[in-house]
């Protein structure tokens, strides 16, 4: 079988290429053509484009690189025209991928079109369910109240459970301990307090420089910034002038020796919750997008942990909120005390609400089995 995959981000990167690992299991003749990063490099046999390359955040980033854009889509269209692809995978990214998903259903092509890690359309733009379900032969969702969701629009999906799980359960066997951590980077004996900005230069752009504000408040600490791999070491330098400590690739290592941690929203923090890691969560869109979303989102909570949860479990420090002050205040609330305790005490229960290991293991026997169905087989 021919399959091409699209993810847009690092979160869908590492989620991707797990599902590839688990759909090679079941098919020993399985070949992939992918947009997306590191990861799924490893596991493919062909790399269409790095997302690094094409990773724009924002209503000002998307206006401004809108030729790139569109590029992109014309390329996407006519290499999947030319590949013939059995299978089109779509993780997360949904401004582009529902896009080629209509062009691919349009098509004169045989594609059975499968969506993994859904667009968040709970949260904004809730009629996009019905663009899913059109353009897509099936859907997978992996946050326990997507299916519900779904279902009040009258369509059924296939709950998974989540795929961070599986990272996590992959990685834990070869997690450097505070010693080994403290040893390799040249760390000091003081405990960690974990910066993870992001895996965008927009994010940490405008995160990185707010984190780093707490830094003097908190002398008994050492800072770790978690640096993302597709992001170069010079561009974080502009935004760290006293020289916090960089770690890259190693975010789950830091994590596992951290006692506390400022996190940007997204995939993050959920990953920072499974840790046992209390955090406040930093979220800074900027003056227009902010007040422009504010008008048309649609939830109570930004921070995944909070929406599963449905209440204020970890603090979330929105746009004007996120400044020093309010940084130093939350932080040194969870560094000890009962506000810890009891976020301790919520990350439980979240991960009892996640369900266990083996979303990508599911997500890959479903697919199978629908791919078999559909007489795609041979």
């Amino acid at each position: 079988m021919k399959y091409y995959i699209l993810a847009g981000e690092a979160s869908g990167d590492m989620h991707a290429a797990n599902l590839m690992k688990q759909l090679k299991l079941r098919d020993n003749q399985a070949y992939f053509r992918v947009w997306g990063g590191d990861k799924m490099q490893t596991e493919t046999n062909e790399m269409v484009k790095h997302f690094k390359d094409n990773s724009f955040m924002g209503i000002f980033q998307v206006v401004t690189n809108i030729r790139t854009i569109k590029r992109n889509f014309t390329l996407c269209e006519e290499d999947i025209q030319q590949f013939q692809p059995d299978v089109l995978i779509l993780i997360d990214n949904s401004g582009f991928n529902l896009r080629i998903a209509k062009y691919v259903m349009q098509s004169d092509l045989k594609t059975r079109i499968y969506y993994y890690i859904l667009p968040q359309a709970w949260a904004w733009k809730q009629k996009r369910v019905h663009t899913i379900q059109q353009w897509c032969h099936r859907i997978f969702a992996i946050l326990p109240f997507e299916k519900a969701f779904y279902k009040s629009y009258g369509y059924d999906v296939d709950y998974v459970g989540h795929p961070i799980l599986d990272s996590i359960a992959q990685r834990k066997p070869t997690l450097m301990d505070f010693t080994a951590l403290q040893a390799q980077f040249n760390l000091s004996d003081q405990p960690i307090i974990a910066l993870l900005p992001g895996s965008r230069k927009q994010e940490i752009k405008t995160k990185l420089p707010a984190m780093l504000q707490v830094v003097s408040h908190f002398p008994q600490y050492q800072f770790v910034i978690a640096g993302s791999e597709t992001i170069n070491p010079e561009f974080y330098a502009q935004y760290n002038p006293d020289n916090v400590k960089i770690i890259f690739n190693c975010t789950y290592d830091i994590l596992n020796s951290a006692t506390a941690a400022l996190v940007t929203s997204g995939t993050a923090t959920l990953e920072t919750a499974l840790f046992r890691v209390p955090q406040v969560v930093c979220y800074k869109p900027g003056f227009f997008s902010y007040h422009l979303l504010k008008g048309i989102v649609k939830i109570k909570f930004i921070c995944m942990v909070n929406l599963i949860l449905d209440r204020m479990a970890v603090q979330e420090l929105i746009e004007g909120d996120l400044n020093e002050k309010r940084l130093v205040k939350e932080l040194n609330l969870i560094l000890e005390g009962e506000k810890r305790s009891q976020m301790l005490n919520d990350y439980d229960e979240l991960a009892t609400q996640l369900g266990g290991e083996g979303a990508s293991e599911r997500t890959a026997q479903l697919m199978w089995e629908d791919i078999a169905e559909s007489k795609l087989i041979q």
